[in-house]
């Protein structure tokens, strides 16, 4: 028995991905903060790129928050070819080929993994079908700035919506997977 592979991003009307925090405003209510409490309680494994580990390690380790509390004792796999081999904060370098490595993962232990970035880390395992469960929380927001998930690079893709709920705050909060290979 395989364990579940989720990952949950925030995104605007036109796809945009990238530093949410800069068209979130106040978007965020009791609703979004219930679903990702309900995403992140059973994970143990977290899969991350890089440059969001290293912003997280510097702020989370002091924070005292739920999320604060969640994170830092949660195991932490880091995809990186510069940092250092051995990393501080509950934290492995992955090394090799991520998606072998979030396969075997996968494969082995209990509890939950959560994929938390970056873009093209949740992109190509979502299309190598590494990820179980993509959860989309759209903003009534159209930015002009960012990355998107799903670019121009990604070929055509069906997906299957497992759930959809809006919320007060004017949120969309879609669940997917990949439809089943033909």
């Amino acid at each position: 028995m395989s364990r579940k592979v989720t990952a949950h991003l925030f995104n605007s009307l036109n796809g945009v991905v990238e530093s949410p925090n800069l068209w979130q405003y106040d978007s965020f209510g009791a609703e979004e903060a219930a679903v990702m409490t309900d995403v992140i309680t059973p994970v143990t494994d977290v899969v991350i790129g890089r440059k969001l580990w290293q912003e997280w390690s510097q702020y989370w380790p002091d924070a005292t928050d739920p999320f604060g509390e969640w994170i830092n004792p949660v195991r932490k796999h880091v995809i990186s070819a510069t940092l250092p081999e051995e990393l501080p904060w509950n934290s492995t370098r992955i090394t090799g080929d991520p998606a072998h490595y979030v396969r075997n993962l996968r494969e082995h232990g209990e509890g939950g993994i959560i994929v938390s970035g970056g873009i093209e880390t949740v992109r190509s395992l979502f299309l190598q079908r590494l990820i179980d469960e993509l959860i989309l929380t759209t903003h009534p927001v159209v930015t002009n700035q960012g990355r998107r998930l799903f670019d121009e690079s990604v070929p055509a893709t069906r997906l299957q919506l497992l759930n959809a709920t809006s919320t007060a705050a004017g949120n969309v909060i879609m669940h997917y997977a990949l439809r089943p290979a033909d």
